[in-house]
């Protein structure tokens, strides 16, 4: 996400000699009360506030799961691209029927989250598995199952999600069940928007995009079929979700209406 602060390890290994290794480094850094992820640069890949692991601290984090306005029960959830766990430890707390599946290629980002970040060890509902989103996706196996689908793929160089073409977005839009809903991290400022908009819109039959958060993180909610928008309904799922959980719903609805608004 477009957040800079500079890691602790930052300044150390730059005096050491450069080498290549497979996967950027993983770093962390802390300022007041918030841990934060990064891959070896200030571009921040996630935070945890240490009083309050389970919540999801940055505000486009919480609106990735604005598909909650829309889906109350869901049975299994996936998440693309671990980060610091943050999407995976609030879907495992707050429904606890559900299955969660998070997909990570980087075996050093799932021992740090693990270690650093809280995420609670696997279960008969937890499973974190070590491979690349685009093979997962396009597995058989996985097309049809998952009423949520959560995609925050971003490397070290933070210019846009390292997976953007129509055939990938197609590929998801297969692993949803009926009703299925897919939230997707993007840069609203960066030239890669245009480009995952366009190749979310082959592949989903309607694309919203919530509001511009932070420095420029723009949420795209991707549904397999056509949504129920009765804006009454709306409410008052929005108010059950905020008495709930505390997250923003009425604020997410509001970015929803915003969205739809601006086509």
């Amino acid at each position: 996400m477009l957040i800079k602060r500079k890691s602790i390890e930052q300044a150390e290994s730059s005096r050491r000699p450069a080498r290549k290794p497979k996967f950027a480094p993983v770093t962390l850094s802390e300022q007041d009360g918030v841990r934060y992820l990064h891959f070896g640069t200030e571009w921040v890949q996630g935070a945890m506030r240490i009083r309050k692991p389970d919540w999801p601290e940055l505000e486009y984090a919480q609106q990735m799961m604005a598909w909650m306005l829309f889906i109350d029960q869901p049975r299994a959830i996936a998440q693309l691209g671990l980060g610091a766990a943050t999407l995976t430890k609030a879907c495992y707390r707050h429904f606890p029927e559900a299955s969660v599946t998070a997909v990570e290629l980087n075996p050093a980002v799932t021992a740090i989250c693990a270690s650093m970040f809280k995420l609670p060890p696997e279960d008969e509902r937890l499973r974190v598995l070590e491979m690349d989103a685009l093979d997962f996706v396009l597995d058989d196996a996985n097309h049809g199952r998952f009423d949520v689908l959560q995609c925050d793929l971003y490397d070290a160089t933070a210019r846009g999600p390292v997976l953007d073409t129509p055939e990938f977005y197609r590929a998801c839009e297969a692993c949803l069940a009926d009703g299925g809903i897919m939230t997707v991290n993007l840069f609203g400022d960066h030239p890669s928007f245009a480009k995952n908009i366009k190749a979310m819109r082959f592949a989903f039959d309607q694309v919203i995009c919530l509001p511009e958060v932070h420095d420029g993180n723009v949420v795209a909610l991707c549904f397999k079929d056509r949504p129920d928008l009765d804006p009454a309904r709306l409410a008052a799922r929005a108010a059950a979700i905020a008495a709930a959980t505390k997250l923003p719903a009425k604020a997410w609805l509001k970015g929803l209406q915003a969205g739809l608004q601006a086509g």
